[in-house]
Order: C-alpha cells, then sequence, then structure tokens
C-alpha cells in the first residue's frame, strides 16, 4: 500500500531554506518505520509563510494535495496529514467538513481517502505568545527569531556576538522602546550576513513574509481560537492523533549546566523569556482543551509524575492546548525538539550543518537550549507512537473504499 504523507510547519517552520529541511528527520524516521512494515511511502512538505492565515495555509495545503496525491505512484490509496504547531490546525481546517477555504473545484475530492490527522504540539486552544507577537515589539522579536532558527538549524551555534544583542532586547521586550525595535532589526540583519549570497536572499524572503502576513498570529491568539474551536469540524471516520509536550520551567537548575557552554546561557536567556511569555492565563479564554478524559489526565501524569499546571508549556504551546484527539504520545520536550531539533548528545564530528553521520542520517542540530533533556530515544519512542495509527487507519480508509 501506498502512503502519501503531507507535513504542515508551523511557527518558525518552513520546507526547505538555506540547505536545511525543516522536517528531515521525522520524515526520514516515520517513512523508515512504515517501510520496515512493507508499506510504500510517499512524503511532501507544504512550502507556505509560517504566520499566514490559517485559512490560506489550509487552502495551500488542499491545493498541495490535490495537485501530487496521484503522481509518483499508482492512484488511490491512503492521505495523512501531520502538523506541527500551526501546521496542525491547518490539516484540521482543510479536513473539516464545514470549513470554506476559498480553494479552486476540485482541489478538495482527495478527502474522501483521507485516513489520519497527526498533530505535534499544535495550539488547538491557542498561545499567549501569539497575543505577544501581534504588538509592534512583539512581531519584530518573531522576525528576528525566525532568523535565528535558520540560521541555528542550518549552522549551528550562531556566533555569541550577534545574538548577545537580541538576549538584551528581548530581555526588555515587553516595555521595548526604539532602542530595543532598532536592536531587533539590526539582530536579523546580521544574522541574514552571516549566510551566503543565495541562502541570505532566501531567508531573507522568508522573514520579510513573516512581516508582511501575520494573519495567524491574530488567529492564534485564545480569545480567536476560542471561535475556531465552536466553528471547526473535525471529518468522521479518520484517525485524529496528537503529540504534546512541555519543558521543564526556567530557573536556576536550567542555567547551570548550559555555563559550561557560553552559546547555551545565551540561548537559555531566549527560551526562558518565551517560556514566560507563554504561560500567561487568562481564566475567560483559556488554552485548555475542554474534554480531557481520564485517561489522557494518566497519561499526563504518568510522563511528568505529577499533573501538569495550566500554565505548562513546550516554550511556545501551553502543553494542555496542545490535546486533540487520541493523545498517543506526551513527555518533557520543546516545541523544536519533537521534530527532531534537538541537542544529540553524541554528535557527529561533521556537524554543523545537514552533511549526514556515516550511517547517512542527518546530524540534529538544535538552537533552543530548554534543558528538557530529550534525545534520539525519546524521539524514537514518539514517532514509535504514531506510526501505528497511520497504519491501521490506512486499513481501515481501505476497507471503507
Amino acid at each position: 500500500m501506498l502512503h502519501r504523507l503531507y507535513f504542515s510547519p508551523g511557527m518558525f517552520g518552513f520546507g526547505r531554506l538555506a540547505s536545511y529541511d525543516y522536517f528531515v528527520h521525522l520524515d526520514r524516521a516515520i517513512s523508515e518505520r512504515l517501510q520496515a512494515r512493507g508499506e510504500l511511502v510517499q512524503t511532501r512538505v507544504l512550502e507556505v509563510s509560517p504566520t499566514a492565515s490559517i485559512r490560506r495555509r489550509a487552502a495551500k495545503l488542499a491545493e498541495l494535495v490535490a495537485a501530487t496525491c496521484d503522481s509518483d505512484g499508482p492512484g488511490g490509496g491512503p492521505i495523512h496529514l501531520i502538523g506541527h504547531s500551526t501546521g496542525g490546525l491547518d490539516a484540521r481546517l482543510v479536513a473539516s467538513p464545514s470549513a470554506s477555504l476559498g480553494a479552486p473545484p476540485g482541489a478538495l475530492e482527495w478527502r474522501s481517502r483521507l485516513a489520519s490527522i497527526t498533530t505535534i504540539n499544535a495550539p488547538h486552544f491557542g498561545t499567549p505568545l501569539a497575543s505577544f507577537f501581534t504588538t509592534v515589539s512583539g512581531a519584530r522579536v518573531l522576525r528576528a527569531l525566525s532568523a535565528l532558527t535558520v540560521l541555528g538549524l542550518s549552522l549551528g551555534s550562531p556566533p555569541l556576538a550577534a545574538v548577545g544583542g537580541l538576549v538584551a532586547a528581548f530581555s526588555r521586550v515587553d516595555r521595548a522602546l526604539g532602542l530595543e525595535l532598532a536592536v531587533l532589526d539590526r539582530a536579523t540583519d546580521a544574522f541574514l550576513r552571516m549566510l551566503d549570497d543565495a541562502r541570505s536572499n532566501d531567508v531573507r524572503r522568508y522573514v520579510d513574509a513573516i512581516q508582511k502576513d501575520q494573519g495567524a498570529m491574530v488567529q492564534l491568539m485564545p480569545e480567536a481560537m476560542d471561535l475556531f474551536a465552536a466553528g471547526i469540524e473535525d471529518r468522521p471516520g479518520i484517525l485524529c492523533q496528537s503529540v504534546a509536550s512541555m519543558a521543564p520551567p526556567p530557573g536556576p537548575r536550567m542555567f547551570l549546566p548550559a555555563f559550561l557552554r557560553p552559546w547555551n546561557v545565551l540561548s537559555a536567556a531566549i527560551f526562558a523569556t518565551l517560556y514566560r511569555i507563554a504561560a500567561r492565563y487568562d481564566p475567560r479564554y483559556p488554552c485548555v482543551a475542554p474534554d480531557m478524559s481520564e485517561a489522557d489526565e494518566q497519561m499526563l501524569t504518568r510522563a511528568f509524575g505529577r499533573t501538569p499546571g495550566i500554565r505548562e508549556n513546550d516554550g511556545v504551546v501551553p502543553l494542555r492546548s496542545q490535546l486533540w484527539g487520541k493523545l498517543v504520545w506526551v513527555g518533557y520536550a520543546d516545541h523544536l525538539d519533537v521534530i527532531g531539533h534537538f541537542r544529540d548528545a553524541k554528535p557527529d564530528p561533521r556537524a554543523p550543518g545537514t552533511r549526514g553521520r556515516r550511517d547517512g542520517a542527518p546530524p540534529h542540530v538544535d538552537w533552543l537550549y530548554s534543558a528538557s533533556a530529550f534525545d534520539r530515544a525519546g524521539f524514537a519512542s514518539m514517532v514509535d507512537s504514531i506510526v501505528p495509527g497511520l497504519v491501521s487507519s490506512a486499513r481501515a480508509n481501505s476497507i471503507a473504499a
């Protein structure tokens, strides 16, 4: 059976940029496991601005699937949507029977073959970080952090001097004035200058697109997601499964190990600020799944040894906002860890960059130090929890057809 997998990126995400494939680790891991089961796999990644309107992103996803779901292999067969962060909302919206996407005629005919939707750390009930990113200073921070994400993943740890200004401005960002905004802009330009001309141009277009269209940031605010949750309809007959995580709350224990590496200190400071903003809570618009089952609560308790609070998050999205459908994996990890961007305990000496290890696998690179201790074993466990649902839902879809 040929499984067609479509990956949709989210906040800070992209397809391929600056010679780096954002989903390279997740794509490879899932594909290897399906192939080991004797399944055929075709994968594609949605190329779209990470902060564009969810409706616009979903329409692009629909068009991508419609244009490719019968290419490079026999027609028919199950389709799986896998979304990280905002990408999970794209998948839910495109599958919703009640959604009006404004997509071209025929762009949604493939939905009868949709077997599953997997969301990974998606903000189903919003994130306070989106509210911050819609402010003037927050928009500048988002642009700088997006450029730093590309730089960090493609080159490894960026030069400390270029990041120091960003950290200094970001630490005071809630009361940022012109000086701090100028520092943020200079930091972004400095990140872009570290790349060669070809990659710099690509990344500049990427960060400029974020500056020009931040529709998703408005839509991801808890107040707006309250309406999204009320209006979206899950498609009957498909598997809906989710992955969720949180990072340890920033504190002295987080910074002590970081002092061994100067870059970790700066990265930890950025993460700590993101975590504090994402931990904000408004009881009128809580970023909390309203229908948590007892089984889900027990799963959270087993994973963390206690019941997680409503403010705990992965540095971007509150943990309890990530819960939707069947919860298949939960654990300690930050927002980028879960798609394979974590600090490898045994990095290849040829890293950073995208050059692979001797076994042909690309190295794991992480610029966001969260002290989550997520590693290859955790990543393998998470992927192992996703794949069985893809297989079983495909078989159910085939029988129904």
